[in-house]
């Protein structure tokens, strides 16, 4: 009888612990010039506000802390400084996962910000800087000069410029950024939304690879530049990949919020080699995004494509 008492003990001890989609595991450690990814959801992330079906009632209940808004992180080797691109509401969570990559940071505030444009999930995360939390003290935040007018002009932003918690960095189309000899960031223009900013992609070129960062477009043929060409220049190209095809999302308008599906992008990149193909990761996930799901046949049309699906802290040296 007391060896059953100890073993239901035992059980119940057990039953208690968290499931592992609730640990949240350290992140890859590398002293190497890097890119590591920070998020890979749409903006509003996933599980989705009033959403009710399948793909996030499981969500709620049981929290997956590998769904960040779409976010990443970039390690200057020869600086030690890191850079976040995006500023998500999930910020708080991605800037501790970015300061205990490559040489450990005990002060948590980023080296500098790079904005794409003004949709919720890539700025709204500078609100973690401002005086109700961070209160940070002059944080370089990259911008272009809508989005710098927009956040100057507009509440609560302009008060995180007032307060010197920011210090908006201009950009310019095409123009590079040189923070050493081995880290420089272009910024580019694309065609998207723009209500608020203009939208810009980023070229980033490390010591010995580069990236292309372009998690929103309206759709590839709406762009004065060839994707095909542009991925051809660089080791690795995260592409916008919003929506798989027009069917899953049954309760709006698609066409009023454009993006190139994923079976749209797979079509266009098909007579790409196998090198170039390996370039593409697929990245920015709607939370109908049935590629989410790496079992599912969606997702194992794209591997069986040739082209690679964004995870949550990988890395990619550059």
């Amino acid at each position: 009888m007391k060896k059953l008492n100890t073993l239901l003990l035992l059980i119940l001890l057990l039953s208690c612990n968290e499931s592992p989609q609730h640990i949240e595991k350290s992140p890859p450690v590398s002293l190497k010039t890097s890119i590591v990814i920070l998020g890979t959801i749409q903006d509003a992330g996933s599980p989705h506000i009033a959403c009710t079906k399948d793909c996030c009632k499981e969500l709620f209940d049981n929290p997956d802390y590998t769904r960040q808004v779409v976010s990443f992180g970039v390690y200057d080797a020869a600086t030690k400084k890191k850079y976040i691109f995006e500023a998500t509401p999930d910020m708080p969570k991605q800037l501790k996962y970015l300061m205990q990559y490559g040489e450990k940071s005990e002060n948590e505030v980023p080296d500098g910000v790079f904005l794409t444009h003004a949709h919720i999930g890539h700025y709204t995360g500078l609100m973690y800087l401002g005086k109700e939390a961070m209160s940070a003290d002059r944080v370089p935040v990259y911008a272009m000069p809508k989005m710098k007018e927009f956040l100057e002009t507009n509440g609560p932003w302009s008060q995180l410029v007032s307060e010197s918690n920011i210090n908006i960095k201009h950009l310019k189309d095409g123009e590079t950024i040189k923070f050493s000899n081995k880290l420089k960031v272009t910024p580019f223009l694309v065609p998207h939304r723009d209500e608020y900013s203009e939208t810009v992609g980023y070229h980033i070129q490390g010591p010995n690879k580069s990236a292309l960062f372009i998690p929103d477009i309206d759709k590839w043929e709406k762009w004065d530049k060839s994707i095909v060409e542009e991925i051809k220049k660089v080791d690795y190209a995260f592409l916008d990949a919003t929506f798989y095809d027009g069917v899953e999302l049954n309760n709006r308008d698609i066409s009023q919020i454009p993006h190139p599906f994923v079976i749209e992008s797979i079509e266009k990149f098909k007579d790409l080699s196998e090198v170039e193909k390996r370039k593409i990761i697929f990245i920015h996930f709607n939370h109908t995004n049935p590629i989410l799901n790496p079992n599912s046949s969606e997702a194992k049309n794209v591997i069986d494509n040739g082209l690679r699906i964004a995870k949550f802290q990988e890395v990619f040296e550059l």
